[in-house]
């Protein structure tokens, strides 16, 4: 596993933390999740889309159905990636965003680190 690229970006008062990663198994995913489980505990949100050759998977942790693991996966669909681990902390600031706020701070935060 390889941490390719991160970054934050933050919409009314709410921190949205992106990683990129390099992963070759489910076990590096799992791994990960920890790690950044562990680092940030005081996060409200940890979602995430991940995609190997034979598996993929995805999480909202929590958020609304459809809000934050699947604009991520798309991501990595829409950009034919594999071997990827896209992972967004949320740190709630406050304020609800609404269902479309809330899956395009997802989304851009996702696509903040692919490149």
């Amino acid at each position: 596993m390889k941490l390719i690229k991160t970054n934050t970006i933050e919409i009314k008062k709410s921190k949205f933390l992106a990683y990129n990663y390099t992963i070759t198994s489910q076990d590096e995913v799992k791994e990960i999740l920890q790690n950044l489980k562990d680092e940030h505990k005081k996060a409200r949100h940890i979602v995430y889309a991940y995609k190997l050759p034979n598996t993929a998977g995805k999480s909202d942790d929590k958020e609304p159905r459809g809000t934050a693991g699947l604009p991520l996966y798309n991501i990595l669909e829409l950009n034919n990636k594999e071997n990827t681990l896209l992972v967004v902390v949320r740190y709630f600031g406050g304020t609800k965003l609404g269902a479309g706020p809330l899956t395009r701070a997802y989304k851009n935060a996702g696509i903040s680190v692919l490149n």
